[in-house]
């Protein structure tokens, strides 16, 4: 089990460090974030830019793949994604929780719902799926 001192130092020098992602839980078939919004990760309208909430949403269940992937598997890609955005925040910090819903050998299938962290509204829902990789045969 990777614990969320790996999942956190992993992260350095790649997209979710450099926007600021925290994960805050992990547990096989579920991972939970953070990220504390600022100016940099709003839209030029002054809103939440769609991406990050993307970025949140896919790189907790990412890392929640990563940390559960099934006998001989050595890496995943997302093959597929969607989200649904239900509202938006301009400060404070976002919450995400996301949960397998499949489970198989050949794919995964999360669904991530992401919160204002203070009042818990729901931004949107994400469901993704994940490739699962296996070494190349000789």
């Amino acid at each position: 089990m990777t614990t969320l001192d790996q999942m956190n130092a992993r992260s350095q020098g790649t997209l979710p460090g450099l926007i600021g992602i925290e994960f805050t839980g992990i547990e096989p078939g579920r991972a939970a974030s953070r990220l504390d919004l600022r100016p940099e990760l709003l839209a030029p309208n002054g809103y939440l830019h769609a991406a990050v909430v993307i970025a949140i949403a896919d790189t907790t269940c990412g890392y929640g793949t990563f940390t559960d992937l099934p006998a001989g598997a050595e890496s995943f890609t997302t093959i597929e994604l969607k989200t649904n955005f239900l509202g938006t925040a301009r400060e404070g910090a976002l919450a995400c929780v996301a949960t397998r819903v499949h489970g198989g050998r050949t794919t995964q299938i999360w669904d991530a719902q992401v919160m204002d962290e203070s009042s818990g509204k729901t931004i949107a829902l994400f469901r993704c799926t994940q490739l699962i990789l296996y070494p190349k045969s000789a």
